[in-house]
């Protein structure tokens, strides 16, 4: 399937901004067996005084500008053509690990794979995983379970226990607050998944990207309908990584499109940056849209 997506988003400031560094994750990955990227461009209004391009840490590509003359509106609109490629999730074949297998495998995998994995046990700045994560998530890893059906099962707890609610937390609410209030936007359940699986021994990661979603039947899609969608990586040392989306209870497929791979959302959120000489109050809007072509 082959997706066309544009990405859109608008800095309003009160006053003259003189100043900008930005950098951003907008780019889908291609280097995934089942993704390909076919095109992508970045547009940035007023026009840069400076661009440039590198990878992250993570393999990610990063889109630095730099703006440097007076301005009080930016606009950052980024344009790709992607062709997902993998099988339906329930042709994809599972181990028969148990998760305590895949525990102790995973500390002691000498692969380059397992040395990558390991960086994913860590804490990271939004995710640190709290003792009352770690207790909920074991609920669904019994002694000799399945790997994949633990995991399974902890992703439709957290679906079926939390509440999709977009005024309930920032980019930079905690676990334990989003836990507690059981409340929260695709972002914080990934971080939540994250952490209980972290806490046990599991690696986990990040995945930032974008979601088709499709309009009720007989109803035209809006431009501008779809968002930008976050969900994890789970490793399984032998099988390699698979994917969770704990906000729809389902295993990513084609319609999932990947832009970035990190720790958390600080390693790779859409679009950050620095302003200098003024700006005031600064308001902001984000419209995706995701369109087969």
């Amino acid at each position: 399937m082959k997706y066309r997506i544009t990405h859109r988003t608008e800095y309003r400031y009160g006053g003259d901004v003189s100043l900008g560094y930005n950098e951003a994750h907008l780019t889908p990955r291609g280097d995934m067996p089942q993704q390909r990227l076919l095109s992508h461009r970045v547009e940035v209004e007023p026009t840069p005084a400076y661009t440039s391009r590198r990878q992250d840490y993570f393999g990610n590509e990063i889109f630095y500008f730099t703006l440097q003359r007076p301005h009080r509106r930016l606009t950052v609109t980024a344009v790709s053509e992607v062709e997902r490629l993998d099988e339906e999730p329930e042709l994809r074949l599972e181990s028969a690990m148990t998760w305590e297998q895949v525990v102790a495998a995973t500390a002691a995998d000498p692969s380059d794979a397992g040395m990558e994995a390991r960086k994913f046990l860590l804490d990271s700045p939004l995710v640190e995983p709290p003792p009352e994560v770690v207790a909920y998530a074991t609920e669904s890893f019994s002694p000799g379970r399945r790997f994949s059906e633990a995991v399974v099962e902890f992703i439709r707890r957290i679906h079926r226990d939390f509440t999709f609610d977009t005024a309930a937390t920032s980019v930079s609410t905690p676990v334990a607050a989003v836990f507690a209030n059981r409340r929260g936007v695709c972002q914080d359940f990934a971080h939540l998944a994250i952490a209980g699986l972290r806490g046990m021994g599991i690696a986990a990661r990040y995945v930032s990207g974008y979601l088709e979603t499709l309009p009720p039947p007989g109803q035209e899609k809006l431009v501008g309908s779809d968002a930008s969608h976050a969900w994890l990586a789970v490793y399984e040392p032998g099988t390699g990584w698979a994917e969770y989306d704990p906000t729809n209870d389902i295993i990513p497929s084609r319609q999932h499109i990947v832009t970035a791979l990190g720790r958390d959302y600080t390693d790779i959120s859409p679009l950050r940056g620095v302003v200098f000489g003024g700006g005031g109050s600064q308001e902001s809007s984000v419209a995706v849209d995701v369109e087969r072509m």
